[in-house]
């Protein structure tokens, strides 16, 4: 299982950064199909558990979003979000009318679909256009997994205190203790090494990086704490198997949609 994980993460690595140095709508495309893909698999998820959100809907709003973002960053949000909630009601009322008795939980799970993954998915797309974007994103996300791996390899030797006993019995206090004392160095020399090609006047320093880092360490736990959360109540393991010794999409990006918002939100207040 590690090495299928670790085999499978060093070969999608190259594609990731030649997206995020690329940029623009080479960029946008591919955050749009991981985030529709993992708009799949929420959806799916809640099949098992016999509701019905649209898969097609899901999608849509994700996408609408992200390509929004895109062109004019939170100018269009407005109309757009109001499309969507009112395309959503519509669909949901025309299944109930068809005899879906539980339209209405449908319609509830088909929103969350679209916001959480669409709307947080897309400060990916934000991340990358601030100045300075395409270094920002290489200390955010790299942080993240800096956290994570760190987190699981220390969990695995010394964790005897669970975190989160019901949602992820795995998950010790001192992986996630392990995790933070990684990711605030890790976002520093990050931050370090970004700001050679940034310049001095970008905001990127190491101590910026720390805070990052600190970050990115002790908040996207609760993305994936979230997901784990949504597996267990249907009682499915993964949210797909197209990652091999990751899972599904959605297991793999569980935790930067809170690592792109939150991330998005220091450095535009603190570092802009």
């Amino acid at each position: 299982m590690l090495l299928k994980r670790i085999l499978v993460s060093f070969g999608l690595l190259p594609v990731g950064l030649i997206l995020i140095a690329v940029g623009g709508w080479v960029y946008v495309a591919g955050v749009a199909l991981i985030l529709s893909l993992a708009g799949v698999e929420y959806a799916r998820l809640f099949r098992a558990a016999k509701l019905q959100p649209s898969e097609h809907l899901i999608v849509g709003g994700i996408l609408l979003i992200v390509v929004g973002r895109e062109i004019d960053g939170f100018a269009s949000a407005d109309w757009m979000i109001s499309v969507i909630i009112l395309a959503d009601m519509t669909y949901h009322l025309w299944q109930y009318e068809s005899g879906r008795e539980l339209a209405a939980s449908d319609f509830s799970v088909s929103l969350g679909g679209v916001f959480y993954i669409g709307w947080l998915g897309a400060y990916l797309v934000s991340l990358r256009n601030l100045p300075n974007g395409i270094w920002w994103i290489l200390i955010v996300l790299p942080a993240v997994w800096l956290a994570d791996a760190a987190a699981y390899f220390v969990g695995t030797r010394w964790g005897r205190h669970k975190l989160a006993p019901r949602l992820s019995p795995k998950k010790s206090w001192e992986g996630y203790i392990g995790g933070v004392a990684i990711a605030i160095p890790g976002g520093a020399l990050l931050a370090f090494a970004c700001r050679y090609f940034a310049g001095v006047d970008s905001g990127i320093t190491p101590l910026s990086g720390a805070i990052v880092g600190l970050a990115m360490a002790t908040l996207p736990t609760l993305g994936d704490l979230g997901e784990s959360m949504i597996k267990r109540q249907v009682g499915v393991k993964d949210s797909g198997t197209l990652l091999p010794g990751h899972g599904g999409v959605f297991d793999r990006i569980d935790s930067w949609l809170w690592g792109a918002v939150i991330g998005y939100y220091i450095i535009v207040w603190f570092f802009q």
